[in-house]
Order: structure tokens, then C-alpha cells, then sequence
């Protein structure tokens, strides 16, 4: 798993620029699914949705630093029960951001390094980079001074050898080493902080894509901004708005971003060539995926926490030789769908108040006809509040939560709702704020048609997929399992 990284930085997914030539051949070696949707486009909420394979508004973790209740089962656990023997390395986010929060969750071994500096009293590889780099008083997200007129602004400072990025790779082949030596069978994730900002890029990546433009969003005007829904612009202009970035430096941020990329990159061709070393590899099912993705200014926006394309939809890839068709799957996926697949292709038994749909009647041999998603759905507490730290907000029963200060004006972070079809895509925002776009003809999101009277019954259709949704999600959770008919 990587963070942050957008479903179209992969050259099997379309980008002729971006060079990723490992993750291609992953995605040629199994199914590549273009059309694969986060539950919450943040980190912790769409990670506990990942691991539970539930809808936020199911686990009830909405934002960043917050604890998953102790109700929740996660996928490591359950591969524990049945016999699996589990192990971590790199990014978990989980609450508290422990080794032991971790353990508690199913891991038997773990390796964490959740990416922040104030967490890495907590962190393996923060403790690893002080034994081992001659450097270490210097921050690993620092940028390297002295750099030249006309370079890389965003070049790190310290050594490729000892970032977390090549360290994560480093520690995920020790493991798949030590791993492959049991008699069990075993579940290992492995999770890269990067492409996440901020930019700093390692060398040689950081030259990468020195000679190429890259392609930038539009530029977007104040005028325009003030045309989205509230919430939406409380996301975008609050605290430094990045809407009218410089566009030179927005240039070094896309190089470093892609950058940052071909360095997982390269680490995830030595994770496979590892595998192959070991004789695991027709033997293992591997899946590659991201947490959420990154506006990158689209919208004028840098980073997540909204429903455009660029922040939930993913890389999905699951390779699993044995029995996995190797194709390009341009079905309507969701990120609560990998863990029913993965058990049902385990033969594992799938746990009954999970919320996805298996896959595997999609890529697989199976006795079962899968049944395509007609819609995808995610949701958020926009932004996400909790990042900015709780003192800063306040809570009113039946009111929602609030940004305190003489400056917030009280402002709402409603919880907002996404459903997408094929064709179209409706936000609801509690306080009566929608958006709605037709993606056939608008695939850039910029024409808002919500409230338009030629598209009512549009969206009529759309909110009751969406209350359908929210009134269906959790019926596994109110059946007693002895209600079940046997298989």
C-alpha cells in the first residue's frame, strides 16, 4: 500500500510520463482494476475500512487519530484465526500508534514507521536511521540546501539508503525472507508513506523528470471557488490557500511527486524479485493499492479529504498466478471488496458483517456469476478535523462539529456522502449543499449541475441509491449469526 497516490500515476493505468515499470508488471501479471474507489478519502478511515472491509459510518472511525472501536475485527486478525501468521512493516496509522495497538490488531510481528516526525518515538525506522546513518540529526523530511538555480527545489537531504521509502522495501524483503522459512501460511503488509507530501525526493529521483513538463490542473480563480458548495470551499481556502501556487513550484511538486513514486517503485520490483527468489511467487497472492489519492491542485486544492476523482479513486492490483486472469477490470470496484476476495481465494471463511462483495467470480474460476457494482460509494468529515488537532474544534450534539476562535465563524464540517455510477457522481452535504456531475460528459468535474431542473429526477435517482445505502450497509450487523442459513 502506498499513500496518497492517485489511480492515474501508473504507466499501466495510462501515463505515458510516469515510469513505474514493476507496478506495470504487476498489473500485467493479474488484474488491474481502473475503476477502484476508496470508502474515505483520508488516511485512517480508509485504512479501517481496508482492514474491516466496512463502510466508515460501520466501524464509526471518522478521522485521522482517532482509535477504531475495540468491537472491530481487522483482516490480520481474522487471517490469524485461521491459521495465518501475520506480520507488518511500515504505515498502519491505527490509534494508538503503537506496536502493541498493532499486535492487539493481529499482527504477530511488526515493523512500524507511521511517517510523522512528532510519532517517531514510536517508530522502528526512526530508531534504525539513528544507529545506522552517520546523518541522523538530520529530519528524514528535510530538504537538502544548497541547491542550484534551476534544480529540483524539493531534493531530500539525506541519502536515498537511509529514507523510509527504500528502508520499508528493505524491511519487507527481510521479512518475506524470514516469512517464507515457516511451516504456516502467512500475511504480510507492507506500506510506503510516499508519494505523500511534503515533496522532499530523494536523489537520483528527484532528477527523474527534470527535462519534462508535466502536465497542471487549470488554473483556478477565487470567482470560481466561491461557486462550490460551502463545505467545499472551507476545505479549499482555510488556513494558506495553494489555489494560486506558483506555477513553476507546482511544476518541481508534480517532478517530485513522480519522483517519489518511481522510488516505490523500484522497492516493490525488489519486494517481487524477493517472492520470486523464494519460490513464493505462484504461490502468493499480491495486492498493490493506496489509501486515498491527491488532488495535486485540481480544484485548487492540495492533498484529499473531497469526492473528486483525483482524491478517491485508486491503483487496485491482485495477482495471484494460480488462479487469477490476468486482464484490465474496468468494473465499479470499492476498497471494502479486497478482503472478501482475498478470503474467498484463500479459502478462508468470509466474516459476516463485512460489507463488500468478493471479486473473485470476476477474475477467477468460480461456481458463482458476479454481479457488478451499479455504484460506489465513500464519505467524509470534511476536512478532516481531527488533523488539525481537537482543541481546535468543538462538538454540538445534533449540530455536528465546529471550528472554534474569533476568526472560524463557527464554521460546519459536515459528514458528506459521495455514490458514483458509471456515469454519474452526487455529493450530499447535511446542510442541503450538493453537487452533481456528469462524468461522461464532464470528466474533469468542473460543471456542477445540482439543482438544475433538467437533471432533478437525476438526482431524485442518485439520493435513493444513496439512502439506500445507508439504510442496507449494516443488515449483516442485525442478523444473529445462528439466523444464517448453512452452507
Amino acid at each position: 500500500m502506498t499513500d496518497q497516490h492517485r489511480w492515474d500515476c501508473l504507466g499501466a493505468n495510462g501515463n505515458a510520463v510516469i515510469k513505474t515499470p514493476n507496478l506495470d508488471r504487476l498489473a500485467a501479471g493479474g488484474a488491474n482494476f481502473t475503476h477502484a474507489f476508496v470508502q474515505a478519502p483520508v488516511c485512517v478511515p480508509s485504512r479501517a475500512s481496508f482492514f474491516t472491509g466496512r463502510y466508515p459510518h460501520s466501524h464509526r472511525n471518522r478521522g485521522n487519530y482517532t482509535p477504531l472501536p475495540r468491537s472491530e475485527v481487522l483482516m490480520q486478525a481474522w487471517l490469524r484465526q485461521a491459521g495465518y501468521t501475520t506480520a507488518a512493516v511500515g504505515k498502519l496509522h491505527l490509534h494508538p500508534p503503537t506496536v502493541l495497538e498493532a499486535k492487539r490488531s493481529g499482527f504477530d510481528v511488526v515493523e512500524l514507521h507511521d511517517g510523522v516526525p512528532y510519532l517517531d518515538r514510536f517508530s522502528d525506522y526512526a530508531a534504525w536511521r539513528k544507529e545506522h546513518d552517520p546523518q541522523a540529526n538530520i529530519p528524514y523530511r528535510a530538504l537538502a540546501k544548497n541547491i542550484e538555480p534551476g534544480e529540483n527545489p524539493f531534493r531530500a537531504a539525506i541519502a536515498d539508503e537511509f529514507s523510509d521509502t527504500t528502508w520499508v522495501g528493505a524491511r519487507t524483503c527481510a521479512q518475506l525472507r524470514r516469512l517464507a522459512r515457516l511451516d504456516q501460511p502467512f500475511f504480510l503488509f507492507s506500506s510506503f508513506w510516499k508519494p505523500h507530501s511534503p515533496f522532499e525526493t530523494c536523489q537520483p529521483f528527484d532528477q527523474m523528470y527534470d527535462d519534462i513538463e508535466l502536465p497542471l490542473p487549470e488554473v483556478e480563480t477565487l470567482e470560481r471557488l466561491h461557486q462550490l458548495p460551502e463545505p467545499l470551499q472551507k476545505l479549499i481556502l482555510r488556513g494558506k490557500p495553494a489555489y494560486n501556487l506558483d506555477r513553476r513550484r507546482l511544476q518541481w511538486m508534480y517532478r517530485s511527486y513522480y519522483g517519489a513514486i518511481s522510488h516505490v517503485d523500484r522497492e516493490i520490483g525488489r519486494i517481487l524479485d524477493t517472492l520470486e527468489s523464494l519460490g513464493q511467487a505462484e504461490n502468493t497472492i499480491v495486492v498493490f493499492s493506496s489509501d486515498h489519492g491527491d488532488q495535486l491542485l485540481e480544484h485548487g486544492l492540495m492533498g484529499k479529504n473531497c469526492f473528486f476523482e483525483a482524491s478517491v479513486r485508486v491503483p487496485l492490483m491482485i495477482r495471484y498466478p494460480r488462479r487469477i486472469k490476468p486482464a484490465r477490470y474496468d468494473a465499479l470496484v470499492e476498497s471494502v471488496d479486497v478482503l472478501p476476495t482475498l478470503f474467498e481465494l484463500a479459502g478462508v471463511e468470509e466474516p459476516y458483517n463485512n460489507q463488500g462483495r468478493s471479486l473473485a467470480p470476476l477474475i477467477a474460476e468460480t461456481s458463482r456469476i458476479y454481479e457488478p457494482r451499479e455504484a460506489v460509494f465513500s464519505e467524509n468529515v470534511i476536512p478532516e478535523v481531527f488533523g488539525a488537532g481537537l482543541r481546535a474544534f468543538i462538538f454540538e450534539k445534533g449540530k455536528g462539529v465546529f471550528e472554534k476562535g474569533k476568526d472560524a465563524q463557527r464554521v460546519r464540517h459536515p459528514d458528506a456522502k459521495m455514490v458514483r455510477t458509471r456515469r454519474w457522481k452526487y455529493l450530499y452535504y447535511p446542510e442541503g449543499y450538493a453537487e452533481l456531475y456528469d462524468l461522461r460528459s464532464d470528466p474533469q468535474e468542473s460543471r456542477n449541475l445540482h439543482g438544475k431542473p433538467e437533471f432533478r429526477e437525476v438526482e431524485f435517482k442518485m439520493m435513493g441509491r444513496l439512502l439506500q445505502w445507508l439504510a442496507t450497509a449494516d443488515e449483516t450487523d442485525q442478523i444473529a449469526p445462528k439466523w444464517l442459513l448453512p452452507k
